[in-house]
């Protein structure tokens, strides 16, 4: 009879948050890196410890049930079905909706069509790389990769940018391209997912899918802020009002989901209108300060569980050395699509948003974080998801720890810079 112990949904998150907790304080104290930085690379360093301790001692198995306890996590579970929506609700919540609207056709063509052309150079440069290397990898899952990793991603973006001077113009566009990029990504990321199935695809259901999830995630998102909002501005009770937040949250979230649009859009837009609407016209003083508490804490606790898993993520990889070199390749290339994708709008708005403080911040400030990796682990099993895999940790991982921990150093410099 095996009585092996499987770890109880409890257990994983007692774990992960004891392990959070831990390092969380051994980053404060003694390497002063930002949180998520120093998580990612503790959680790295974790697994090349465990990598080590089984190569030297492979009688105790103890990669394979470090192995095992991450497969019970379910990083893209956890991260697309569960966390995602908390986290975008948070993010949004910040952002201020003026300057967003007064930049909103900059934040839409970044988010839409700088998806797409980032999609496309990055589709069409892993399939160059990969004949170089001698890798048959057919186009469509060249794009797929382009589809996943050309998003930034709003959490480690806002992540970075928090504690840091710009000017609302720019953080406006970086916030707000990096909220509904993410969405679009996912999108265009099925649909090409769907072809490469030969899931009856056409140009026509591709136009129609893209439509249905967007612009139907956007409304769901408004539907459930609205709502929200009259909910809250009705009482003056501020435990009854977060329960309305958390509500509108983990409900919306799920709704979208049986609906099939897009979520993140959802949560985006609700967390926008509470935010803005909600904090300013429905909530008492006492009930805002707990509201905006309340949340900042959710979006520091998850950030932190978040990039840990990351970091953690590089034990499940397989240890293939030209895959790991076609994702040290990919890093430029990666980079190249991002300026690309950005600079030629940004030359067309040089007037409101100039292009010498805002290209570099776009460029490097685009992290890509946990939903590349969550992408990445739910294609389809085989030597082409073990290729993608692995790029995209390498290119997350070089995102989060070298520019993730620089953006500081670029954002002082165009701090002076007013884009309003």
């Amino acid at each position: 009879m095996d009585t092996a112990h499987v770890p109880s949904v409890f257990d994983v998150a007692a774990i992960l948050i004891t392990l959070t907790a831990t390092l969380s304080w051994l980053n404060h104290k003694f390497l002063r890196l930002p949180s998520t930085v120093g998580l990612a690379l503790m959680g790295v360093m974790a697994s090349l410890l465990v990598l080590a301790i089984d190569f030297l001692t492979p009688r105790f198995h103890i990669g394979e049930s470090v192995r095992a306890f991450i497969a019970t996590v379910d990083f893209e579970a956890t991260l697309m079905q569960g966390m995602l929506s908390f986290l975008l609700f948070a993010g949004a919540l910040h952002v201020d909706l003026s300057d967003l609207r007064r930049h909103r056709w900059q934040v839409g063509v970044l988010s839409t069509l700088g998806v797409l052309v980032s999609t496309a150079i990055v589709g069409f440069g892993l399939m160059w790389l990969t004949q170089l290397a001698g890798i048959e990898l057919p186009l469509i899952w060249c794009l797929l990769f382009g589809a996943l990793i050309s998003p930034t991603d709003p959490v480690a973006v806002m992540g970075a940018m928090k504690h840091a001077e710009t000017p609302p113009g720019l953080q406006a566009t970086v916030s707000g391209e990096s909220l509904f990029n993410d969405g679009v990504g996912v999108v265009v990321f099925s649909i090409i997912l769907a072809a490469a199935a030969g899931d009856g695809f056409s140009a026509s259901h591709a136009a129609s899918m893209f439509f249905i999830e967007a612009v139907g995630g956007a409304a769901l998102g408004l539907a459930v802020g609205w709502i929200g909002f009259f909910a809250m501005r009705a009482i003056d009770d501020y435990p009854v009002e977060l329960l309305v937040t958390l509500a509108m949250v983990m409900g919306g979230y799920a709704l979208a989901q049986n609906l099939h649009i897009s979520g993140p859009v959802a949560m985006a837009v609700a967390g926008l209108l509470i935010g803005n609407r909600g904090v300013a016209l429905a909530m008492s003083d006492t009930t805002r300060d707990y509201v905006i508490k309340f949340w900042g804490l959710v979006d520091e606790i998850l950030n932190a569980v978040l990039f840990l898993l990351i970091g953690l993520e590089g034990i499940a990889l397989v240890g293939n050395t030209q895959f790991l070199l076609i994702g040290l390749a990919s890093i430029p290339m990666v980079l190249v699509a991002r300026a690309a994708s950005t600079g030629a709008p940004l030359l067309l708005w040089r007037k409101s948003l100039p292009f010498q403080s805002t290209f570099p911040v776009l460029v490097w400030g685009g992290l890509r974080g946990g939903i590349s990796i969550a992408l990445a682990l739910s294609l389809p099993s085989g030597p082409p998801k073990d290729l993608i895999l692995t790029a995209t940790y390498v290119v997350v991982l070089f995102s989060v720890l070298i520019q993730g921990s620089s953006i500081n150093r670029v954002l002082p410099r165009v701090g002076g810079t007013s884009t309003t």
